[in-house]
C-alpha cells in the first residue's frame, strides 16, 4: 500500500523541520512549501493525502490557499496557526478546513488528528472509488442507489422528486439545463408550457 503523503505549508523553517521529524517518526512521507503559491504548484504535480496549513504567510496566506485548494480538491486540511481567536477558527473551518489547531501545539495531539483524518480520507476513497452510485461535489455526497444525500456527513431529508432533481443537476453540474430538460428527465413525461412543477419543488426546498 502506498505511504501517506502530507504537505506541510509554513513559512517558519523551524516549524517545518519539527513537523517533518514528527511525520518521519510515524512513517509518513511529506513535502514542504513556504507559502500558498508554492503549495498550489506542488499540488498540481503530486498526490497529497493531507495538508498542514499555516495562516500567516507571505505571497498567499493560508486562508486564500485553503479556498483555492477547495475549488478542486477534497483532501483533509488541518490549519496550524498562532491565531487563537474563535473568529479565526470559525473562518478557517467555514472556508473549508477540516480542523484547526493553535500554535504552540501538542505533538501527540497533532499526530493523532493527522492519523484520524488520513484514516477517514482513505476509508472514504476505498468505498467511493469506482462506485458509479456515488456523486461527490465538495462536501455533498449523493448515493443514487440508496437515495441518500449527505452534507458534511449529515443526512438531508428530501422528497423523491427533490432527490431526483438534485441528482440530475449533480450529474450535469457543468451543463446549463432548461426547466423542460429537468422535468422530462425526472417526471418521465412530456413537458407542457407554463408547467411550474420544477420551480415549485426547488423553491419549496431552497427558498
Amino acid at each position: 500500500m502506498d505511504k501517506n503523503v502530507v504537505l506541510i505549508v509554513d513559512d517558519d523553517e523551524n516549524i517545518r523541520e519539527l513537523l517533518t521529524i514528527m511525520l518521519k517518526n510515524q512513517n509518513i512521507d511529506y513535502l514542504c512549501a513556504k507559502d500558498g503559491v508554492e503549495a498550489l504548484e506542488i499540488l498540481k504535480t503530486n498526490k497529497i493525502d493531507l495538508i498542514l496549513l499555516d495562516i500567516m504567510m507571505p505571497r498567499m496566506d493560508g486562508m486564500m490557499a485553503c479556498m483555492k485548494i477547495r475549488e478542486d480538491l477534497n483532501l483533509p486540511i488541518i490549519i496550524l496557526s498562532a491565531k487563537i481567536d474563535d473568529a479565526d477558527k470559525i473562518m478557517g473551518l467555514t472556508i473549508g478546513a477540516d480542523d484547526y489547531i493553535s500554535k504552540p501545539f501538542n505533538p501527540m495531539l497533532l499526530i493523532a488528528k493527522v492519523k484520524s483524518h488520513l484514516r477517514r480520507y482513505k476509508d472514504f476513497n476505498l468505498n467511493f472509488h469506482g462506485n458509479s452510485n456515488f456523486i461527490k461535489i465538495q462536501d455533498m455526497l449523493i448515493d443514487t442507489d440508496k437515495h441518500i444525500v449527505k452534507i458534511d456527513n449529515n443526512e438531508i431529508n428530501l422528497t423523491p422528486h427533490e432527490f431526483e432533481i438534485l441528482a440530475f443537476l449533480a450529474k450535469n453540474k457543468n451543463n446549463v439545463l432548461s426547466i423542460k430538460q429537468i422535468y422530462e428527465n425526472v417526471w418521465k413525461e412530456p413537458y407542457m408550457e407554463l408547467n411550474r412543477t420544477v420551480t415549485v419543488h426547488i423553491r419549496r426546498k431552497y427558498s
